[in-house]
């Protein structure tokens, strides 16, 4: 078995408070006075009260702009060669700061065995493993792989990868590193989908260090994996590509589909662990928003504070798709740390889930040791 020794996060140094970044969208979408009021009780009605950016923008005045153009018509509109070329900037020094947070005192650069790239906000080649393979270092003979376009789930599939690599290594010490930078896409164009996007999304990294399970260090063992896919949802949830950067479909069914279908996907994965969902101390929940957030706590009956820590983060980061669900999971490593076990001998189990295109749900079960 393997397991998750080390959680490093890592946010760009631009926050925006939400209500800047309202101001700067409407701006961009050239509201009406009736679309305006709608926009305002959106944003604050969201959950959410910071969003960091490797973009200044949000919160400066037009002639401070580096990103947008500070033109009457916001001509040109960033291209998806600027937006790349912003990405192959800033992801690979917010990816490496979140290692550096995540293996300092537990391995060196040159012991990492593996790495596993994950994003969806960006994709060149050579791109991100090479990148963070040069600055740091790293072995030249290092496994390395990449999850690309699999949107807020797709942590957990760099955990499967992770394990299944500490299984077939006893050796291994596997790096996961997820890094987007979803305000790099913004649209200029007032559809539902844009200013839904807009109004969640946000920039971060997030690195774990997975080794084998007789590493003495304390962590979180992987013990199962679970997925599903709903495919009425497959239409709901999209991610594509286009001129003006990667274009994002966000149903407000989103929340009913998940709502619908969240209990019978948590059923499977315990039955499958041998569980019951009163074996779960811990709800490592992604916050892809508000309304997500609610309609999984009444598919579950979960209690108030169940899912404190995914509102804590969703309210301090907004949703940086892949990242968050391990920030997430790295305050719920710090209230474990905080609050020792009373019952040692009793498992202490941890259930995450993301959700993503298709529409996908990935789980993973994990106990703390």
């Amino acid at each position: 078995m393997s397991k998750i020794i080390s959680i490093g996060t890592q946010v760009p140094p631009y926050p925006h408070r939400q209500a800047e970044v309202e101001q700067f969208m409407q701006r961009i979408y050239a509201c009406s006075p009736e679309d305006s009021r709608k926009m305002r009780f959106l944003y604050k009605h969201c959950g959410i009260d910071t969003r960091y950016s490797v973009v200044p923008d949000y919160s400066l005045s037009a002639a401070d702009w580096e990103f947008y153009p500070a033109t009457e018509n916001l001509e040109p509109f960033p291209s998806l060669e600027q937006r790349m070329a912003w990405y192959g900037r800033c992801a690979p020094t917010l990816a490496i700061d979140s290692i550096h947070s995540c293996i300092s005192g537990l391995a060196t650069p040159s012991e990492i065995t593996h790495l596993i790239t994950v994003s969806c906000t960006g994709m060149s080649a050579p791109g991100l493993d090479l990148q963070i393979m040069e600055a740091m270092h790293l072995s030249p003979s290092l496994f390395r792989s990449s999850v690309n376009f699999m949107g807020c789930y797709a942590a957990i599939h760099g955990l499967k990868w992770a394990d299944a690599l500490c299984k077939s290594d006893p050796n291994a010490k596997v790096l996961v590193v997820c890094v987007e930078l979803c305000t790099l896409h913004f649209q200029r164009e007032a559809t539902m989908d844009n200013i839904a996007s807009g109004m969640l999304f946000a920039d971060g990294a997030a690195a774990v260090l997975v080794t084998c399970d007789d590493n003495p260090h304390p962590g979180f063992r992987l013990e199962q994996f679970y997925s599903q896919v709903a495919l009425q949802g497959k239409k709901d949830m999209t991610w594509e590509l286009s001129s003006t950067g990667f274009q994002m479909t966000l149903s407000s069914y989103i929340p009913d589909l998940l709502g619908a279908d969240f209990s019978s996907l948590v059923n499977a994965a315990l039955q499958k662990a041998g569980l019951r969902s009163t074996d779960i101390r811990h709800w490592c929940i992604h916050p892809g928003g508000k309304r997500i957030l609610e309609a999984i706590a009444q598919s579950m009956d979960l209690e108030p504070g169940q899912l404190e820590h995914s509102y804590n983060v969703m309210r301090d980061y907004g949703n940086m798709s892949s990242p968050t669900l391990l920030f997430v999971l790295k305050q719920i490593e710090a209230q474990i740390k905080g609050a020792p076990r009373k019952n040692s001998s009793a498992p202490e189990y941890v259930f995450g889930a993301a959700f993503g295109p298709g529409l996908t749900m990935e789980t993973f079960i994990a106990s703390v040791v």
